[in-house]
């Protein structure tokens, strides 16, 4: 609903599309499109909390327009299915906040496709799923918001093993899938600059919130909290260095709807408070580390971009 720091512009006639919308800070992204008169696709993996969202949003905004859609970002064929379902409609897009994510699953997992579970998840499937949107959202002149981390300030991106097979980390294979998809937000940019393609993409970041990327989640092999979940979610609640759920999705909504580079809160140390423009990282400012993932990225979800 509409914030004290920050307000939506009308957004009436506007098609937009959020990953990772059917709980935390997804679910407010949403909210706040819907509230501001947006069309708004939730593509979700699970039905249930994708139905249980819808019913959250028309709730606090009576008259929301929202479709539901099918995505699994851990599945090429899940993202080329909806690509192509959407493509047979025709509508252009006007907005895409690629939110969704997972992180730090103790033991390393793989996606339907053999990656790496969160450098699949949270890079190669939103790579491929704006490949595959490319037509719909030139034709709306979209503008596209890659939600990336903090952890995208730390650690590096692991060149001679992406997958980690040799070796498993679970925080830094999370760092390298957000410095990556940090570097393709940028590099999608310049790209589009370079071939006239109309869109514009840039990156947000969400600080530090008690969110379900911390829950217990047992498909990930995490049968409780992790480490730190209750200390964020006690400072959360006290209104101390942290952000909320909603607080932080607002960081996206400013990139979604403005001009600069890269957005995050504005408080101490960026962990929290009022969204506000940010430094880039320095693991995100090497154009040469962004023709290379790109590359890199084009050859393993088996797609590309018009050159």
């Amino acid at each position: 609903m509409p914030s004290p720091t920050f307000t939506l512009p009308d957004l009436t006639g506007k098609r937009a599309l959020v990953t990772g919308g059917s709980d935390g800070i997804g679910l407010g992204i949403a909210t706040r499109l819907a509230a501001a008169g947006a069309d708004v696709i939730l593509p979700v993996r699970n039905r249930t909390k994708g139905e249980a969202a819808v019913a959250a949003i028309v709730r606090d905004v009576p008259g929301a327009r929202i479709t539901l859609r099918d995505l699994d970002l851990s599945s090429l064929a899940s993202v080329a299915s909806l690509a192509k379902t959407l493509s047979n409609e025709g509508a252009p897009l006007h907005l895409l906040i690629n939110n969704a994510g997972v992180m730090t699953p103790p033991q390393r997992q793989t996606t339907a496709d053999g990656f790496e579970l969160q450098f699949g998840t949270n890079h190669l499937g939103h790579f491929a799923l704006v490949a595959g949107l490319l037509p719909l959202l030139r034709a709306g002149r979209a503008k596209v918001t890659s939600q990336i981390s903090i952890a995208a300030n730390s650690g590096a991106i692991n060149w001679d093993d992406l997958n980690w097979e040799k070796s498993y980390n679970g925080m830094r294979a999370y760092s390298q899938s957000k410095i990556a998809f940090g570097l393709f937000g940028l590099e999608l940019d310049r790209r589009s600059v370079a071939g006239g393609w109309g869109i514009r993409s840039n990156l947000s970041h969400p600080g530090i919130a008690p969110t379900s990327l911390l829950a217990a989640r047992p498909e990930l092999g995490r049968e409780t909290r992790a480490g730190g979940r209750g200390l964020i979610g006690e400072l959360s609640r006290r209104g101390i260095l942290l952000g909320t759920a909603e607080s932080a999705g607002l960081p996206a909504l400013m990139a979604a709807t403005g001009s600069g580079q890269f957005y995050g809160p504005g408080g101490f140390a960026r962990l929290g408070g009022a969204p506000a423009p940010q430094k880039l990282y320095s693991r995100l400012t090497s154009t040469e580390d962004a023709t290379r993932i790109w590359q890199a990225s084009e050859e393993l979800a088996g797609t590309s971009f018009p050159g």
